[in-house]
């Protein structure tokens, strides 16, 4: 049984590009794709308000980080992994998986099923 099937995944990432190219992971993987959010402003209406089952998170977003919606699915216990392309370097404020860029969809897979092992 696909661990992520049903799933609901809330995307956050500010390239359009690699947006698609996420969206287009999570979905081949079985999940189904929540919402997805572009800047802090859409990330933090739709993570405060919105019912889904985990979150990827782009670390930087523009001129903002993405440690205020991080810290709302914190308080909600919604299970998240913050996507960078920094590696082990990141400031990862609650200690969650990083997923690293460039994005390879065996990665995704990893991270994602290992929020509920």
């Amino acid at each position: 049984m696909n661990m992520l099937a049903g799933k609901r995944i809330f995307v956050v990432e500010d390239e359009v590009l690699v947006a698609m190219l996420l969206e287009d992971m999570v979905v081949q993987l079985g999940a189904v794709l929540a919402g997805t959010a572009s800047n802090l402003e859409e990330a933090m209406a739709f993570a405060e308000h919105q019912e889904f089952d985990a979150a990827i998170l782009d670390m930087n977003l523009g001129d903002h980080d993405s440690k205020p919606i991080a810290d709302v699915l914190k308080l909600r216990s919604i299970p998240y992994l913050l996507a960078t392309g920094y590696g082990g370097s990141a400031d990862n404020p609650h200690g969650v998986t990083i997923l690293e860029k460039p994005y390879a969809i065996e990665g995704i897979e990893y991270a994602l099923a290992s929020l509920w092992k």
